[in-house]
């Protein structure tokens, strides 16, 4: 209950409301190491909160991707996944996913050496571009070793 007290602060700075849907999956998403796709989501919410649409689901990630609780990222399928976003450096980390079978692996090697390059990626773009970055995604698409 402390992490949701939180979320809830968080969360109205962003927006006004704090709703069942936006607390069950942002809870969903803070439990599981999964990569999950909005299918995945609404079929686990479903069982304990049949009133839940789909259409709610799709909102409220997107709400919370924007308010910078999740990540969002492709999987190669035409799917997006969703993760928990953590704020600790020691838990940042990037994707390997596999075209094949879909697997997706996190990876944390060498993130203190990507994060130096986005740094300064970042930068670049921002004044080039005067846009605000607020944060990235890195994904590998490949094979991994079973399906190579």
């Amino acid at each position: 209950m402390p992490g949701q007290l939180k979320w809830r602060h968080r969360f109205q700075a962003h927006v006004s409301r704090w709703t069942v849907p936006r607390e069950v999956i942002l809870d969903l998403l803070s439990r599981t190491s999964k990569h999950m796709s909005v299918k995945e989501i609404y079929a686990s919410l479903y069982k304990m909160y049949p009133g839940i649409g789909l259409t709610t689901v799709y909102r409220t990630l997107d709400l919370l991707v924007r308010a910078g609780f999740i990540n969002r990222f492709p999987s190669g399928d035409g799917q997006n996944r969703y993760e928990f976003k953590s704020n600790k450096k020691k838990e940042h980390h990037h994707h390997l996913v596999c075209i094949k079978c879909r697997k997706i692996i996190d990876y944390s090697d060498f993130v203190d050496e990507e994060l130096e390059l986005v740094k300064k990626t970042e930068e670049i773009l921002a004044k080039k571009h005067s846009f605000n970055v607020l944060g990235h995604n890195i994904e590998f698409y490949g094979l991994c070793e079973k399906c190579k």
